[in-house]
């Protein structure tokens, strides 16, 4: 499977995550949901697809289109769901800039999946 992005050691892209082939995000769920309303046989795939490649390369006008089309949503409604996903992934970066705070997440993850 070729890699979405830069390759695992390209130091101008430090900040690039492997775990975006298969990483929850808001970005990624959004798309799976309107791409199984809209019946789309292929969602998780093109969910797979998309999510890290909207967090990676951006959303350019051509690719908010075809998911716009694809999931039967207004081009505003696929840039809202584009800037939240950044918008998480700004936090998770805050998040890694600040070993304690990484530790801290990781404590809540952890308590929050005992119930």
């Amino acid at each position: 499977m070729p890699i979405i992005g830069p390759g695992y050691d390209d130091p101008e892209y430090d900040d690039y995550d492997p775990d975006w082939k298969t990483q929850d995000t808001p970005f990624r769920r959004w798309l799976f949901e309107k791409l199984t309303e809209a019946g789309c046989d292929y969602a998780a795939d093109a969910a797979g697809i998309y999510a890290p490649a909207n967090r990676y390369n951006g959303l350019n006008d051509d690719r908010a289109g075809l998911l716009a089309d694809l999931t039967g949503v207004s081009l505003d409604a696929v840039r809202a769901a584009h800037k939240a996903d950044l918008a998480e992934w700004a936090r998770e970066q805050r998040l890694r800039d600040h070993p304690d705070l990484v530790v801290l997440d990781a404590d809540l993850d952890r308590i929050g999946h005992r119930f």
